[in-house]
């Protein structure tokens, strides 16, 4: 099953993301097939950067998201747009 998750880049101590679309068998720094967008902890408040069409797409396909990165894409208002087109 294809995963929407986090990939983490950071220092230690300094977290940093990536989202990315990869297989749920990869490890979590592992292969991936996409990265749709970044994530930063660290500021105040925390960054988001995701490409809502790549997500979009990855969604349609049937990409599953985990608990942290649908959080994400329900507070940017990309699952509302998945529903909508279903």
């Amino acid at each position: 099953m294809v995963r929407i998750r986090l990939r983490r880049i950071g220092a230690k101590g300094h977290p940093f993301y990536r989202v990315v679309v990869a297989d749920q068998r990869t490890a979590r720094n592992g292969a991936f097939i996409e990265q749709i967008g970044t994530y930063d902890p660290m500021t105040d408040p925390s960054e988001i950067k995701i490409d809502e069409q790549l997500a979009l797409k990855w969604l349609r396909q049937g990409a599953q998201p985990t608990e942290s990165v649908g959080a994400m894409l329900k507070k940017l208002g990309i699952m509302d747009k998945v529903k909508e087109t279903a």
